[in-house]
């Protein structure tokens, strides 16, 4: 019995084999067949246009993060800046609010209001943080949109260096000076609410402070 088996299972396989190497056989040419077709297609393919459908994609360097640096010559090598509402906005808080700081001071003082967009207890944008409590006399959060004196840039030169500063934040420019702060106040005074936040920078005239979750406004 033992032997009959190994007999009936020989001839299986000489059974099988032969089919198997007919569809190895139909395959090949089927294989031969599309490769012609393929070589075909593409000599009808300019080589130009061949090569912008094989070239790998490029990454577009203007969407790249800015390499920021706090050096005045770097900035002035900086494209004019130009932009929108939200743009002219932070520009604007910039030369009000420190345009007689440092570089390093103004890049500051843009990380806090950029940092007050992403925090839930500001407005969610740049326009809406600088103007918040606008219309209330010295009840505002910055104080230039509050005080009931009409704002004039006469600075050209400054306006130019913080609407730079303005245009490399909102492009991505990183956020390390502060660690996270969304509150400042110059040396000269310090409000009550100083007490109780944590202070992570002191940049130029400036100290700089992260709100407490335990204070959180929401």
């Amino acid at each position: 019995m033992r032997f009959g088996f190994i007999k009936v299972a020989t001839a299986l396989v000489g059974l099988i084999l032969p089919t198997v190497v007919l569809a190895s056989d139909q395959l090949d040419a089927r294989l031969t067949d599309l490769l012609g077709q393929e070589r075909k297609a593409l000599s009808s393919v300019s080589a130009q246009h061949l090569g912008s459908l094989t070239r790998l994609p490029q990454s577009n360097p203007e969407r790249s993060e800015p390499e920021v640096s706090y050096d005045p010559t770097w900035i002035a090598a900086q494209p004019k800046a130009s932009g929108g509402p939200e743009w002219k906005c932070l520009a604007e808080a910039l030369y009000f609010e420190a345009r007689g700081e440092t570089l390093k001071g103004q890049f500051a003082v843009a990380e806090v209001i950029l940092n007050r967009v992403d925090s839930v207890n500001f407005p969610n944008t740049i326009c809406g943080v600088v103007n918040q409590g606008t219309g209330r006399k010295y009840a505002c959060q910055f104080t230039y949109t509050c005080d009931g004196v009409a704002e004039k840039i006469n600075e050209p030169r400054a306006w130019q260096r913080v609407a730079k500063v303005a245009r490399v934040m909102m492009d991505g420019g990183d956020r390390g000076l502060t660690e996270g702060a969304t509150f400042y106040h110059t040396k000269a005074v310090r409000p009550r609410w100083s007490k109780s936040f944590d202070r992570t920078a002191t940049i130029g005239v400036h100290h700089f402070y992260r709100q407490p979750s335990r204070v959180s406004q929401r």
